[in-house]
């Protein structure tokens, strides 16, 4: 990846080599055909592309700490390196901020407000986020050029601060546009330029942010979010509970040029990097959840932990195990249709408990085989911020802060969202949607225990089925484990340290950054046990 970065930088400066060597050989006309800035029509999707591309890292080893996957054995065990995250710490400042930083800056000199607008939400979105992975990062004097070669490191408290104000200008410049679009449809690869669905997000964003500090400033995020969901209609989902706004990237079904989810690419386009972990498999199984067939893709009917041959396919890894992976590529299970794209399980699973009543066998005719290059459409999705989401941090901002918000409402709704998404992508994608009895009677299910639990329960029950719907998005559910301990993580087999409470950096930047000091290695094995800002 490094190698990538050095041959986009080389490449910009030959570019502005030539450009100056013509300049002094002939003094003409611009050329129309030849802009000297990008297009902020081209330049706006580059940048959606770039930033989802850049998550790779940075989303399997969440994950891999949030036990929805395993894609390192150290990463499993809690064990940093300065190269863990360093091609998403470089590619998110090297290409997608800067990228952004452009748009934001010819979009105000042409007074191409969407645009500006749409910047200002992407970016208020990777910033925030970088916030809640890394800490203290370089931001006020970031993005500059030659002007600042080495920023210095802002405190994600005013960091935050500074991207809801971004998010407020964000929403001015989106108030200059008189059209529905922002931009043109072939411009956004998200939203087709909608503006009131950058609008939900840019609100569901600030929801997201109140409820992230209300261990840090109760009253603020109170007041805050009272407002935001006295107009439940301008967040993503609306009145309706719909999932059509949601914040999600998805990716292509192509292979030349291959735009498949990242997670496809590694498990069925090549040789396996992954395990499934073993508390998440069990997490869904144990309850009943119709969700497991689509997560998981079994290669083996019989093949369980420890590679043995009489369980019910169900073979992952469990946390923090270090031992060496056994010959078992043809026979641990992978990624499933959502969100990578793969394969939905539609074969028998051979002990469920008869009491079952939506893991079932019912219509379970296929036969399961090992995954290769032509299977799934790999046209999978990374779910940033949705309409199950946004319920969800209601719900819990309606229990922690007593918010007048109706906090059962908000996780029936949260949950039906959830399973309605999965349903609806698995049976567009080779899979089998579930019917709206099994998805009612799946919520009433939860509902049941719901009403019969305590404060604390409810509130585990909310984190839960939160980290659930966080599946394919380890980041969040990263955020949410550090604020509230929920849901109860497996015990690691064999950790080689503590949990980490943030990431590292990286060490490109350690090694470069002349503002850190003398101190960098300190300063890295410090981000391992230093909380962020909102977690108390």
């Amino acid at each position: 990846m490094k190698l990538k970065y050095s041959k986009y930088i080389l490449l910009v400066t030959g570019m502005a080599f030539i450009a100056s060597a013509c300049n002094k050989f002939v003094d003409i006309n611009t050329d129309p055909n030849n802009p000297t800035t990008a297009q902020l029509s081209l330049l706006l999707p580059s940048t959606e592309v770039s930033m989802a591309a850049n998550m790779y890292k940075l989303n399997s080893g969440t994950s891999t700490f949030m036990q929805h996957m395993v894609s390192s054995a150290d990463l499993s065990r809690y064990q940093q390196q300065g190269t863990s995250f360093d091609e998403s710490w470089d590619g998110f400042y090297s290409q997608t901020l800067n990228d952004l930083e452009s748009i934001i800056s010819s979009g105000t000199a042409q007074e191409e407000w969407g645009y500006v607008a749409v910047a200002k939400i992407e970016k208020a979105y990777l910033v925030s986020l970088m916030v809640d992975m890394w800490g203290d990062i370089p931001y006020s004097q970031a993005e500059k050029g030659q002007q600042t070669v080495s920023p210095p490191l802002d405190k994600g408290a005013e960091i935050y601060d500074s991207v809801l104000t971004l998010i407020e200008d964000a929403l001015k410049d989106a108030g200059k546009v008189t059209a529905s679009g922002l931009v043109p449809s072939s411009a956004d690869m998200i939203y087709s330029g909608a503006k009131n669905s950058w609008i939900a997000l840019a609100n569901s964003l600030k929801l997201k942010l109140y409820n992230q500090i209300r261990l840090v400033d109760p009253a603020r995020s109170t007041t805050a979010i009272q407002a935001l969901i006295s107009n439940p209609a301008t967040l993503i989902g609306g009145t309706t509970n719909t999932n059509s706004t949601d914040y999600t990237f998805r990716f292509g079904s192509a292979q030349n040029p291959n735009n498949r989810h990242p997670w496809h690419r590694s498990e069925y386009q090549s040789a396996k990097n992954f395990y499934m972990c073993q508390s998440f498999v069990d997490l869904l199984f144990n309850n009943d959840d119709p969700r497991l067939r689509y997560f998981i893709y079994r290669q083996n009917a019989t093949a369980g932990l420890n590679n043995s041959t009489n369980s019910n396919g169900y073979y992952g890894r469990n946390p923090g195990d270090g031992t060496a992976a056994p010959a078992d590529l043809n026979r641990r299970s992978t990624f499933g249709v959502y969100p990578a794209g793969g394969l939905y399980d539609n074969a028998p699973i051979n002990n469920i408990p008869d009491t079952y009543s939506y893991l079932t066998n019912a219509g379970a005719t296929s036969g399961l085989k090992v995954v290769a290059t032509s299977d799934g459409t790999g046209a999978g999705v990374i779910p940033l911020l949705t309409n199950a989401m946004v319920k969800l941090i209601r719900a819990e901002a309606a229990l922690a802060l007593n918010t007048g918000d109706d906090a059962r409402q908000n996780f029936a709704d949260g949950v039906t969202a959830h399973v309605t998404s999965v349903s609806t992508y698995g049976a567009a994608n080779g899979g089998v949607a579930l019917s709206p009895s099994t998805i009612n009677g799946f919520v009433n299910k939860l509902l049941t225990a719901y009403d019969a639990a305590d404060a604390v329960g409810k509130m585990n029950m909310v984190m839960t089925q939160k980290y659930i719907a966080c599946y394919g998005n380890g980041m969040e559910a990263y955020n949410d484990y550090r604020r509230t301990a929920l849901p109860v993580l497996r015990t690691p087999l064999s950790p080689l340290n503590a949990f980490p409470l943030r990431l590292y950096y990286s060490q490109t930047e350690l090694s470069a950054n002349t503002s850190l000091g003398e101190n960098a290695g300190a300063l890295q094995i410090a981000q391992q046990t230093t909380p962020v800002f909102w977690d108390k």
